[in-house]
């Protein structure tokens, strides 16, 4: 039985609404399981030569009355006992966090041919115990009973909570380890929301929050982004002095939401070069798997647009092609929703194989696994435009760690704007920006560049686009080990 967990003490901003919860629900859940549930452990995975001598763990958790999310479970290679407990969620919003697991830092990386798995060197969980949730329902192998997939930021929010503590249900060895949320792109907005909820809780050990590459405040990521272009040679000087003129005033621009029509048509220019000209949006210096895409295109009996909307969402012009897109009838089940200038086509074609779902205890109500759900993504509502008070929130308890890290040629939610956004905040400078440098065969290497606050770092990785792990993998995984260490960057 799906049943609703027992929320903290004291309603995260946004919970009212959300229905009655059974306040006995989870002492009597906690009753029921003193160890990791047999069932949901994964015996042999398939496209392996050789299964893992770590344990690991694939079923559902509760989320809310009816709501199954996915998990993928991996335990810490060594010492899983002491190690943190650390939770990772994909953005989109819509997206699956297998994507996270097969392709950028799980312990097993997805081959082109879609059918054997190769171990990773730099795999996360050689440091901690790793815990990948598909959300929200209607994301990858994760569903609801009623199958309506429209929801919200503080509905998922709250969801993740929910499923965080049941999973803390299944495998109560885990309850006392150290916590850390972590995320990328849209996990930006879901990670500092959850951690409003985890806070809360004292029977939860949370000791920080890392976000890569995340969507933490639409205008700065968006006036960001044309300085962004401008600066790495993507836009003509004839351009930017339009947009300057157009789009300026008083030394301050807003290329984000800027009434001015002239503005508006100038922006329209931009953002044709930078997201949909062909160039990769989530790593300007990699090709576009694919070769250069059209907005949308058709492909065998679906209908394929690429774009996520997490950019330049008030421009009125932007999203006329997405509202049509949404009323063609052809739309309402057979739309596919890729990133740009990507391939999930070996992800796709393991998670789907037959003997893949079964090592994985995936439901028979689950749907075909796709990377991003084109239906959540169309019925989510995003009621975050910024994300300073959650972040301010957990600054202000003075005992939370905060990573925010970029791939510092990402162009989705590019360097410069999370920069911005950190500085925002107005902490107290502990260490100025100066390279970190990481080791590659024997020898130091500049990994990007870091600037302390207390409490809250900003770290850029040089050379990586959106998906820092799989671009550059040991950085990543150097990076990562310092966090969650505690040790200096």
């Amino acid at each position: 039985m799906c049943l609703p967990v027992l929320p903290p003490a004291g309603a995260a901003p946004g919970a009212a609404g959300m229905g009655p919860v059974l306040l006995l629900a989870l002492p009597l859940l906690l009753g029921l399981s003193r160890a990791a549930p047999p069932d949901h452990e994964v015996t042999f995975l398939p496209g392996l030569r050789k299964q893992p001598s770590f344990r690991h763990f694939s079923g559902y958790l509760c989320a809310g009355p009816g709501k199954r999310l996915h998990y993928w479970f991996v335990e810490a290679q060594s010492n899983p006992q002491s190690s943190p407990l650390v939770l990772w969620l994909n953005g989109g919003p819509g997206c699956s966090s297998m994507e996270g697991f097969l392709k950028e830092h799980g312990p097993f990386l997805v081959q082109p041919d879609g059918v054997t798995l190769k171990y990773n060197d730099y795999a996360w969980n050689k440091v901690a115990n790793v815990l990948y949730l598909e959300s929200p329902a209607g994301v990858g192998f994760s569903y609801s009973d009623d199958k309506n997939y429209a929801t919200n930021d503080t509905e998922v929010a709250h969801n993740n909570y929910l499923a965080l503590k049941d999973f803390l249900r299944l495998f109560p060895e885990y309850c006392k380890n150290d916590l850390y949320l972590t995320g990328e792109s849209y996990g930006g907005i879901y990670i500092p929301t959850l951690a409003e909820w985890v806070m809360q809780d004292p029977s939860l050990n949370l000791k920080g929050i890392a976000v890569g590459n995340g969507l933490s405040s639409y205008e700065i990521n968006d006036n960001s982004l044309v300085y962004f272009a401008y600066y790495h040679g993507l836009l003509g000087t004839e351009l930017w002095k339009d947009l300057q003129t157009f789009c300026c005033s008083q030394e301050k621009c807003n290329f984000h939401d800027n009434s001015n029509l002239n503005c508006t048509l100038k922006m329209e220019e931009m953002i044709q070069i930078v997201e949909e000209s062909g160039l990769n949006i989530y790593n300007l210096y990699a090709p576009c798997d694919g070769g250069v895409p059209g907005g949308l295109r058709y492909e065998s009996d679906y209908l394929i647009t690429h774009d996520l909307g997490n950019s330049f969402i008030r421009m009125p012009m932007r999203f006329s092609w997405r509202q049509n897109l949404f009323r063609m009838p052809v739309a309402r089940n057979k739309v596919r929703m890729d990133p740009p200038c990507t391939n999930s086509t070996d992800i796709s074609v393991y998670l789907n194989a037959p003997e893949v779902r079964k090592a994985l205890h995936i439901s028979a109500e689950a749907p075909e696994w796709q990377v991003c759900s084109f239906e959540v993504n169309r019925g989510y509502k995003r009621l975050y435009m910024q994300m300073n008070d959650q972040y301010l929130k957990l600054l202000g308890a003075t005992k939370y760690r905060i990573l925010v890290y970029n791939g510092d040629v990402d162009m989705a939610c590019n360097f410069l704007g999370d920069e911005w956004f950190v500085d925002s905040l107005c902490q107290k400078v502990q260490v100025a920006r100066r390279p970190w440098l990481y080791t590659e065969r024997g020898e130091n290497q500049i990994g990007g560049f870091v600037k302390e606050f207390t409490n809250i770092a900003f770290l850029t990785i040089k050379g990586a686009g959106h998906m820092v792990p799989t671009d550059r993998p040991l950085a990543a995984f150097t990076m990562f080990s310092r966090f969650i260490r505690n040790e200096p960057y």
